[in-house]
């Protein structure tokens, strides 16, 4: 049994790969992808969560029982199967859970919630949930009810009384709730008032709300999970998953959300015999994970944002943050922005838990500047949450920062400070467990779509802010990863980024052309006006790093982003015209030949360094350190916009007549927007192939320097036996002409590019061949001390992975 906060002892993976698993892609359709993961050089699969969820859920985050894999996903025998086939081919199984909340959008299928309903605060079932029944007398508010069903005496029409499997149904429109036994003489309304909850108005949830949310979402109900009781019960077929040898490894959702996460991660080594665990945890910068945590890190958002800035021109910040000002009329501070959005936050849709930690902290209170504070707090908070009696200093800046903002609080924070600083204090749990709700709904979901400087950085895990990181801040950090978090998982694309990978890529060029973009974009608002140039600007920068994309697909990102920036329209309260408007300036990008012109000559200008970026991008990530993840399909380009749209199904076809081209030689990144993108699926297979099989070479890191005129435009760092080289800021090698004599040194031996060998070919790893520039002139290489000219290596792509032949 391991102990208490070590790290996992079992096997870990070298490579994962991320599938959605969905009732269109279940997990025998999962089980028939194996082969072709397996082809890739990828380790591990990496499973969404199988536990039964709400029905038709595209996610599997809506889990409503935890006693069971969904069956609509493939059920038991699925899973069996997929590890059947996994096992037969060599790969571990990591699966992504869900422990801290239970969907409750249809009740009747959510047992555990059904009988809470049912039975109320004095059942078994009470201890599953947080609910404050003393703020809502001894009842649940379930906040369903809509405007015109709503009477002025607080009395909800359109209810009525049905018979159900489990008897007596109180019924509004299409939702269904137990009646408790004993309750349901009378009318509907005279038993909707004998029951132990009471539906109330969708408005109430912003401030009344008595039981926790995930985030703001009302249908899905936090569990306390910290219960020993709620652990085993929710984590039963997790157990039997170990037990049975059907899965190697877990990734753990939204850790912040739980009361005690370490408690949490403790309990999971000792139910999984020290198994393989990742945490979903965001780090701000310069952050560090608790490395009393037994986990082996996180899913990668960390190293995600400094994939994304080492490709960054820094020369492009200032002349962006000049046309955002511009824009929008004055500078932005993105500091001052963030308050403000998680203000709002905390004030409007979060209220009901800031009233909560009040009442946690002075019984039943509701006094109004403590309510101030502690939302005034929570706005201030630096990172997404503390974890008490570690992070007090997070604490202490939101105290500082508070007073600064608003002095005229002092009072309540005197009161607030002892008692926020009491690890064993309920209030203080509260606290932890909703600055990190607070932080990514205003910032994630609300401050991204406000920002629109170079949009590439307004990423899940990443301070837009930081504009770009140098290659030796790079290296700096990949060394500290190499020594004490070399298992953690590597991303670049997941389920939640804001855009795939090869968006952000292409965006990131912007960085490099600021003018060029600038006059665009001045073009574009000429031809298509909006209210708000700024979100304009945001939204022209998606157009440009998604295209073609489909009509439907940016109409789609279009009416989320704008809704999501909540300044102009919100869900709630839609602005028609607005909504309109930006609506009409999509369909110029389709139906005015003006504006297309416009988008055509950006385009003609970065793709090509777009697709260089995103080689550079994938190369690094798959051999950096750490367990790199290939999120579903973007072994080629995948150019994706925030979820649904990143949740799409994966193109088989196109993966697999990519592959087919490989089979007659090297590939070749054409550089145009039609690129079919087997350049990057080759350097994904490459890549993966070589962890696997010569793993032996990956297990240091140091960098290494190029030297001469583009020695800056050089990224290459050696693990141990392989070598990464890639090209950044490629537009700006190109205007200075390119490598010249620039040459980079290698470490002794003889070395073979594994992108440009072993084609065509059926084996994994790499063939015994050596590339131009290498092997061809291994003599004159060795003459040089084993440097060699980067114009020679990059001819054919802008990446390269050496690995050192065996003597």
């Amino acid at each position: 049994m391991p102990e208490p906060g070590s790290r996992s002892v079992g096997r870990a993976p070298v490579s994962t790969y991320r599938l959605q698993v969905t009732a269109d892609f279940d997990l025998y359709a999962a089980a028939d992808r194996l082969a072709h993961l397996h082809e890739l050089g990828v380790d591990w699969v990496y499973l969404s969560p199988l536990l039964e969820a709400e029905p038709g859920s595209g996610h599997g985050y809506d889990v409503i029982r935890h006693d069971r894999v969904d069956p609509s996903r493939g059920g038991a025998e699925g899973l069996a199967t997929l590890a059947r086939e996994a096992r037969r081919l060599g790969l571990g199984v990591l699966v992504d859970i869900v422990p801290n909340h239970v969907g409750v959008a249809t009740p009747p299928l959510s047992v555990w919630w059904w009988e809470l309903l049912r039975d109320g605060p004095g059942s078994t079932a009470a201890e599953r949930f947080d609910v404050d029944w003393a703020a809502g007398g001894d009842r649940i508010r379930i906040p369903v009810v809509g405007d015109d069903d709503l009477a002025s005496d607080g009395t909800v029409g359109s209810l009525s009384l049905g018979e159900g499997p489990d008897g007596h149904e109180l019924r509004y429109h299409d939702h269904r709730f137990p009646v408790a036994p004993g309750t349901g003489q009378g009318t509907a309304e005279e038993v909707h008032d004998r029951q132990h909850y009471e539906l109330v108005g969708w408005r109430r949830a912003d401030h009344e709300l008595n039981y926790r949310r995930f985030f703001a979402i009302n249908t899905l109900a936090a569990v306390r999970v910290e219960e020993q009781s709620v652990f085993d019960g929710s984590h039963a077929e997790i157990r039997r998953w170990f037990d049975e040898g059907l899965v190697d490894g877990l990734r753990v959702d939204h850790p912040d959300g739980l009361r005690d996460p370490a408690g949490y991660l403790d309990d999971l080594a000792a139910l999984t015999g020290g198994a393989y665990v990742l945490v979903e945890k965001i780090l701000e910068p310069g952050e560090e994970l608790e490395p009393t945590w037994a986990t082996e890190g996180t899913t990668g958002y960390d190293a995600l944002a400094f994939v994304d800035r080492v490709l960054v021109d820094p020369a492009g910040r200032q002349p962006l943050e000049d046309l955002e000002a511009r824009l929008r009329g004055a500078p932005v501070d993105w500091h001052q922005l963030i308050h403000d959005t998680k203000r709002d936050v905390a004030d409007t849709i979060l209220g009901s838990e800031v009233r909560r930690i009040v009442r946690e902290v002075v019984a039943g209170s509701q006094d109004d500047q403590l309510v101030d504070a502690v939302a005034e707090l929570l706005a201030c908070f630096p990172v997404y949450r503390s974890y008490l009696p570690q992070g007090g200093e997070h604490l202490d800046e939101a105290f500082r920062l508070a007073r600064r903002h608003r002095p005229d609080l002092e009072a309540a924070y005197a009161l607030l400070e002892p008692v926020l600083h009491d690890p064993k204090d309920d209030a203080a749990k509260r606290f932890q467990q909703t600055s990190g709700m607070v932080m990514a709904k205003g910032v994630e979901d609300c401050a991204f779509y406000r920002y629109s400087r170079l949009t590439s950085l307004n990423e899940v895990g990443g301070d837009p802010s930081v504009f770009a990181v140098t290659p030796d801040d790079f290296h700096t950090w990949a060394a500290k990863r190499q020594r004490e978090w070399p298992r953690a998982m590597t991303a670049l694309t997941t389920h939640d980024t804001k855009r795939s990978e090869d968006v952000r890529t292409r965006i990131s060029v912007l960085a490099e052309v600021p003018d060029v973009w600038a006059s665009a974009l001045d073009r574009l608002l000429t031809l298509v006006p909006l209210p708000d140039p700024g979100f304009a600007d945001l939204l022209w920068q998606a157009v440009v790093g998604t295209w073609p994309a489909s009509r439907e697909r940016l109409h789609a990102y279009a009416e989320k982003a704008m809704r999501e920036a909540g300044d102009r329209t919100r869900w709630t309260a839609p602005d028609e015209d607005y909504e309109r408007q930006v609506h009409a300036a999509v369909d110029a990008a389709y139906d005015d030949p003006e504006v297309t012109a416009v988008l055509t000559e950006v385009l003609d200008r970065i793709v090509a360094a777009g697709w260089s970026n995103s080689l550079a991008a994938k190369l690094l990530a798959l051999t950096m350190p750490g367990v790199p993840d290939v999120y579903q399909g973007s072994e080629l380009w995948e150019q994706s916009l925030v979820d649904p749209d990143n949740r799409r199904p994966v193109d088989a076809a196109a993966i697999e007549a990519a592959a087919r081209s490989l089979e007659s030689g090297p590939p070749v990144l054409t550089g145009a927007l039609d690129d079919p993108g087997a350049a990057k699926l080759a350097v994904v297979r490459a890549a993966l192939r070589a962890r696997r099989d010569r793993s032996e070479l990956f297990g240091s890191y140091e960098p290494l320097a190029a030297e001469g005129p583009a020695a800056d435009h050089v990224l290459a760092f050696d693990r141990g036996g392989a070598v990464t080289v890639v090209t950044r800021l490629p537009l700006g090698l190109a205007e200075n002409g390119g490598w010249g004599e620039t040459v980079l040194a290698l470490p002794e031996g003889r070395w073979v590019d594994v992108l440009s060998a072993g084609f065509p070919g059926d084996e994994p790893g790499p063939a015994p061949h050596t590339p131009r520039g290498v092997g061809e002139e291994a003599d004159s290489v060795q003459h040089l001390g084993n440097r060699i000219r980067l114009a020679d290596l990059l001819a054919d792509l802008p990446v390269a992975l050496l690995v050192r032949e065996d003597s």
